[in-house]
């Protein structure tokens, strides 16, 4: 480009995008000590050599093992996450907010179409990636967007619908900011950074171009990458900003990416004394606003959710399980290093020598020392007291996991003492309560609003119909069907539950407190006629999810049986009407001649009995 096209470029920032860039930079660096805990703790995480930590790093300590506690206490914390929050596929549940949503009908239809948008959008793939989250950083943040997505074939270049629905997005902690001083997370404005190469930028826009972006500015973000001369360096020299992990503006603008920051929230704009109240404003290279508008909600609120593990006072940056854990996991580190240092200086002992008469000597085994008349030699090794330190480090272990929530009984590990299986069963939901309130704020906090915003875009985005596989009781008692599913079938009052982690919670601790119960007052005569067998049965069906098989059914065992007698009366009916047959008449069953003891036609012949 030459210079005169260069000097045609205007670079002046707008104001607009200053004032969301700066405020992405003062938030940032509010939350600069956060974010260096966050890299220490991701260092003990997936670390395999101490020195790459801070625990011996600058020391002169020989042994440098990690033991992978924190890490072992992560997976553990992922992995019964999860099966809490999808303990069966029937963890979502639509409940209807009137007596048209309650008829089973819309039921079916809205969670056989929920379930599978979710399983063709991978969308517990999703929430696996944000308890990590939950676990790593102790704040989730995700977003969702409806996709449309098509797939070419290359032989008869047919264009098939591979996926349409909305699909969960997962946002780094780290690339998004907010006021943590206001009463919720809902109530602030938010920053979300990206980065995304050049050629994935203009290849969208090529292929599918926005209709929200100010196409003089895509121009513009074009013809800055592609300008060269010292007019725009000069231009660009004295903006005095860093782009983040970019270095200068200069260096920004000759790397393959581009960064957008999305303001989503009311914002003031200065230049044209205007409030911009709930927009969503796009800015581009911090210099200039890609688009401004109107946010798309269902539920009067920004589609960006967030949940955190352990909530602050006037803060709304929570804090992770790990977090207070790892100074502990430093001072296991520390101890296993330091037994083991000793050991190394047992075995190979600091000699003193004193005397001048001793003659050199190599230190090794069975080697032969010459003292003279003042000479001698003594090691100096150190006290063994320090080898007893497994028991601190196993006291610190016990303890770091009982610290994080995670039940010892979920690994595995008996508690000592003989116990009932009721004992059993009380401890396990004593030991496991932080573990269920951590799950359950979870899934009460960010998965059910999610799914909700989720089925709310489809029934914005949806053509006239779509096929859903539904789950039908009768008369194929739960086969699947594929059925198609219109706007109206989904709309409703109605609200999507997910009910994975309490279920799991509540179905253990309310069996078993009705199993109990109901033996108990078994033995009372008084109250024993009281006692609905049907109500009971109704209420197992409901805890432990047996609707769709249909196992309660009121005296069904009286029908069974009376069904199974008139089948094995009729068998018998049958078999004394056989008997009553002549055996001449009765068919007889073809025996071979290998099976029989009698000769058969072929080795009757051969001995010459027929003629």
């Amino acid at each position: 480009m030459d210079d005169n096209k260069t000097q045609s470029i205007d670079l002046t920032r707008e104001n607009l995008a200053a004032e969301i860039s700066n405020l992405w930079v003062s938030w940032d660096q509010n939350r600069a000590d956060w974010k260096e805990e966050k890299k220490e703790l991701r260092q003990f995480i997936f670390a395999t050599d101490t020195r790459k930590t801070s625990v011996n790093k600058s020391t002169s300590w020989k042994n440098s093992t990690v033991t992978p506690k924190l890490t072992q206490i992560r997976d553990n914390l992922h992995a019964n996450y999860l099966a809490a929050l999808f303990p069966s596929s029937n963890w979502l549940r639509y409940e209807g907010g009137d007596e048209e949503d309650v008829a089973q009908n819309k039921v079916d239809m809205v969670e056989g179409y929920m379930r599978t948008k979710l399983r063709e959008g991978a969308f517990e793939t999703i929430i696996s990636d944000l308890v990590l989250d939950y676990i790593d950083y102790g704040n989730v943040f995700v977003g969702h967007q409806y996709h449309n997505d098509n797939w070419i074939d290359p032989d008869t270049e047919e264009s098939i619908n591979v996926y349409q629905g909305p699909k969960p997005y997962r946002i780094s902690p780290l690339d998004i900011v907010f006021n943590p001083t206001l009463r919720s997370f809902e109530a602030s404005p938010k920053i979300v950074r990206t980065v995304r190469s050049v050629a994935d930028f203009l290849r969208e826009w090529k292929e599918r171009p926005n209709p929200d972006y100010d196409k003089e500015v895509v121009s513009k973000v074009r013809a800055i990458r592609s300008a060269s001369g010292t007019n725009l360096e000069e231009v660009i020299k004295d903006d005095g900003y860093t782009v983040d992990g970019f270095g200068t503006l200069h260096e920004y603008l000759k790397s393959p990416n581009i960064e957008l920051l999305e303001f989503y929230g009311d914002m003031y704009d200065p230049e044209k004394d205007e409030l911009l109240t709930q927009r969503l404003i796009t800015v581009v290279d911090r210099r200039w606003v890609l688009r401004s508008v109107p946010i798309k909600t269902h539920y009067g609120r920004v589609p960006i959710f967030h949940v955190g593990w352990r909530s602050r006072p006037d803060n709304l940056w929570a804090q992770g399980p790990l977090d207070q854990l790892l100074g502990m996991q430093y001072r296991i580190d520390h101890l296993e290093n330091l037994k083991a240092d000793v050991f190394d200086q047992i075995a190979h002992p600091v000699i003193k020598v004193a005397g001048s008469t001793v003659e050199d000597f190599t230190f090794g085994p069975g080697e032969i020392i010459y003292l003279g008349t003042d000479g001698e030699v003594t090691f100096e090794r150190p006290d063994a007291t320090a080898l007893n330190a497994d028991t601190q480090i196993q006291n610190l272990m016990d303890k770091m996991e009982e610290l994080a929530g995670a039940p010892r009984q979920a690994m595995g590990i008996r508690t000592p003492g003989e116990k009932t299986k009721y004992e059993v069963q009380v401890l396990e939901n004593g030991a496991g309560r932080i573990f269920q309130a951590k799950v359950s704020w979870f899934e009460r906090n960010l998965v059910e609003p999610l799914i909700n915003d989720m089925l709310a875009s489809c029934i914005a985005n949806m053509g006239e119909h779509e096929p859903a596989r539904i789950s039908r009781e009768e008369p194929t008692y739960g086969t699947k069907i594929f059925q198609t599913v219109t706007k109206e079938d989904l709309k409703g009052t109605g609200k999507l539950m997910a009910v994975g982690a309490r279920h799991f919670a509540e179905q253990a601790r309310f069996v078993q407190e009705l199993t109990q119960t109901v033996q108990t007052l078994e033995n009372v005569e008084t109250v024993k006629p009281h006692i609905s067998g049907i109500a009971v049965s109704k209420a197992l069906e409901d805890a432990l999810g047996w609707e769709k098989y249909r196992i309660v059914q009121p005296y069904i065992a009286i029908h069974e049986q009376a069904e199974a007698q008139r089948v094995a009366q009729a068998a018998q009916e049958q078999v004394m009407t056989e008997a009553q047959v002549p055996s001449e008449l009765q068919p007889q069953d073809y025996v071979s001649p290998e099976e029989s003891n009698e000769i058969g036609p072929d080795e009757a012949q051969a001995e010459g009995l027929f003629s």
